[in-house]
């Protein structure tokens, strides 16, 4: 039984509602949220911790491995902080800090928010049962439910907002009835103890910051990467982030492909073999391939969606590819749309959706214009995302390959962080920046920043690109002195500014 169960609603007794939400992960609550504060009632039905897949196995644990060794990477760069650390990591520190962020798995504050916002929240699997019909099957013994199915019926909407799934690659022993026993994402960042040996199969986000961590907490990390890594990012971030990760005694092998796992038992060492007969061994293997839509158990086929593919949706969340007319009922936002699987850009279509969903129950008009308040533009124009590997990779907007796939006429301006105030963040400070102008409009509509601490540089480039500031005004905007933010100047400068 879940610790909080006392204050959730038994899905027996709730019947119908304004909004159902299906997934109680950060797009569903702040789904339910904006409903309940357009004046609407909502249910939320999650079959596992309420907060989802960030706030227990993905953004806040892995962020709390990381941040320790990064701490400690930043004071060896600096003389003087350098000489007053005399030790290496604790590693128990580092995972029992991890599980104060998680609660320890337990959801209780945030079914308790919940319910201080007004939002009903029902323990079970929740799928669709035909037009504004959710079925729930509560869990069954040991849960807080009889394994009973009842039915909650949406007077306004039902949104689907069940995120993803981990997409296992096609490789000898890791898929059919029985595959090799392996670490996903969350396996790994809800290990009680640090393997002396890894294997991450994979160089995307997860893969790359997953390995850096463990190597330094004091694994021997090998990354397989079947191309490059960090390939939908600039070329050019992956390569700093490779030296990086190699500097950190990773091995990091590049355009290899994995043909085969095998394993030693249950618990034993497990091999790679990768397509050129290299074998590979290590205690454990993390598989971070990516992620694919939740869309194959949400009853989708009921309305005659498919169920092997994102949800798609219109710029206001509203589901695409059946008949709603102009009152649409069915919504989809978060990763499960396959629109820019972020959580923060999950939680942006969250709310949005909840207000559209609010303002057409009240007539209202609705505002999906570029740029209006029930539209999601930015997952189009100006997604945001930070790689928290050392050096971080932050970016917003378009790459300059996707830039010249839009059709933009386009001016790239790259430069070298070296400025004062990169100097005084570390000593060898080493960075990169890119820049990416639309010519005709004289705008920003791409950035990328590699770095220490070049996270907190990302919302100026942000607000650069969502208010289209065009460069002249952009001039004035004065980064201080000595910060790392004095990069825009030379940005401008190196633009002919």
């Amino acid at each position: 039984m879940h610790p909080s169960d006392q204050q959730t609603t038994p899905a027996g007794e709730v019947t119908e509602t304004d909004v159902v939400v299906i997934g109680g992960g950060p797009v569903g609550e702040n789904v339910a949220a904006r409903a309940v504060r357009g004046g609407l009632s909502a249910v939320v039905v999650e079959t596992e911790l309420l907060g989802g897949e960030c706030s227990y196995w993905a953004c806040m644990p892995s962020k709390a491995l990381i941040r320790p060794t990064q701490a400690l990477a930043a004071a060896r760069r600096l003389p003087g902080a350098r000489e007053a650390v005399t030790g290496e990591v604790d590693a128990a520190a580092v995972l029992a800090r991890r599980d104060s962020f998680t609660s320890g798995w337990d959801d209780g504050s945030q079914v308790e928010w919940a319910v201080g916002a007004d939002i009903t929240v029902v323990r079970g699997h929740g799928r669709l049962a035909g037009e504004r019909r959710v079925e729930v099957s509560a869990p069954a013994a040991g849960g807080s439910g009889d394994g009973s199915t009842t039915t909650i019926t949406a007077r306004r909407a039902v949104v689907v907002a069940t995120g993803s799934t981990p997409a296992l690659p096609p490789v000898d022993g890791l898929r059919g009835p029985s595959p090799v026993a392996h670490w996903g994402s969350r396996e790994a960042t809800s290990a009680t103890e640090v393997p002396a040996s890894l294997l991450v199969l994979g160089a995307g986000v997860v893969g790359c910051e997953l390995a850096q961590a463990f190597a330094r907490l004091g694994s021997r990390v090998t990354l397989v990467a079947s191309s490059t890594l960090l390939g939908k990012a600039e070329a050019r971030a992956g390569e700093l982030v490779a030296e990086a990760l190699r500097e950190d005694g990773v091995d990091v092998r590049l355009h290899a492909r994995a043909a085969s796992v095998t394993r030693d038992g249950d618990a034993g060492p497990v091999t790679l073999v990768l397509a050129d007969g290299t074998a590979l061994t290590a205690d454990e293997l993390l598989v971070a391939t990516g992620r694919r839509p939740a869309t194959g158990d949400v009853g989708l086929d009921t309305v005659g969606l498919p169920t092997d593919a994102p949800l798609a949706v219109d710029t206001t969340g509203a589901a695409t590819g059946l008949d709603q007319g102009d009152q649409p009922w069915l919504y989809g936002a978060g990763d499960v749309t396959g629109d820019a699987p972020l959580t923060h850009m999950g939680k942006y279509a969250g709310r949005a959706v909840g207000d559209v969903i609010a303002a057409r129950a009240k007539g209202e008009p609705v505002r999906d214009g570029a740029w209006g308040a029930h539209a999601t533009t930015a997952q189009q124009r100006a997604v945001t995302q930070v790689t928290f590997t050392d050096p971080e990779v932050t970016s917003v907007g378009l790459t300059a390959a996707a830039a010249e796939e839009a059709g933009l006429r386009t001016r790239v301006v790259d430069l070298d962080i070296a400025v004062a105030g990169s100097s005084l963040a570390a000593d060898g400070y080493t960075g990169w920046a890119r820049m990416v102008v639309d010519e005709d409009r004289r705008v920003v509509v791409g950035v990328t920043f590699v770095g220490q601490d070049t996270a907190e540089l990302l919302h100026s480039a942000t607000v650069a690109v969502v208010g289209e500031v065009p460069l002249e005004r952009l001039w004035h905007a004065v980064p201080s002195y000595p910060t790392i933010s004095e990069v825009w100047l030379r940005l401008l400068e190196a633009y002919g500014l």
